[in-house]
């Protein structure tokens, strides 16, 4: 079951198009002129740029607060998920304790065993779907909002850099491109500068 691994999937963002690129694109640099690396978090001349948002979900080097509302995430879960392990336990103990048993034990007390253990998997069954759905609802709510501020976030970034057109190289494949033109960490510094993940999440 997902819940199980409680991992946040959440696709934020894909292509932005701010303005038009046609007749804006700078020329090439000239041969041997230094390049500006991602590895330092600048931001490239090009008015075209990729930033990888799979990047925002890691956790030592991330948005620090898409990092915080998972955490928040799984604490609100974790009872259920607690829940659920524990009945999942005692369905493998059960199962075996049948399976051992099933040539020398009185036939209706091993009927009964095999009626409990049909049970249980039906409530581990119906609890995980419940939880699930309860997961994502919750998840869509923590995470709505962040997606939303991280579009207008990049959005003025790239204004502010006279950036026309930002790819998501997480979501579009790129065959070839320059590391001066991934800006990545710089948008990552510059959101975590501006939004700190002390902010509070409302609860359900």
């Amino acid at each position: 079951m997902k819940i199980d691994r409680l991992i946040i999937a959440a696709v934020l963002l894909t292509t932005v198009a701010i303005g038009s690129v046609s007749a804006q694109q700078k020329p090439a640099a000239p041969a041997g002129a230094p390049a500006t690396g991602s590895s330092t978090g600048s931001v490239p001349d090009s008015k075209m740029a990729l930033i990888y948002s799979a990047d925002f979900q890691d956790p030592k080097n991330g948005i620090t607060k898409f990092t915080s509302l998972v955490n928040t995430l799984n604490r609100e879960f974790q009872p259920r998920q607690t829940e659920l392990s524990t009945l999942q336990q005692k369905i493998t103990t059960l199962g075996k304790e049948i399976e051992s048993t099933q040539n020398v034990a009185d036939p209706k007390a091993l009927a009964q065993k095999q009626e409990q253990l049909t049970q249980m998997q039906t409530e581990l069954k119906r609890k995980g779907e419940d939880a699930q759905g309860a997961y994502d609802k919750r998840r869509q709510e923590i995470f709505g909002p962040l997606q939303e501020e991280l579009g207008k976030a990049l959005e003025t970034f790239a204004k502010a850099r006279g950036i026309t057109v930002i790819v998501d190289a997480s979501q579009v494949p790129v065959l070839y491109a320059a590391d001066s033109i991934d800006i990545t960490k710089a948008f990552i510094a510059d959101f975590n500068s501006k939004n700190p993940a002390t902010a509070s999440v409302t609860q359900p």
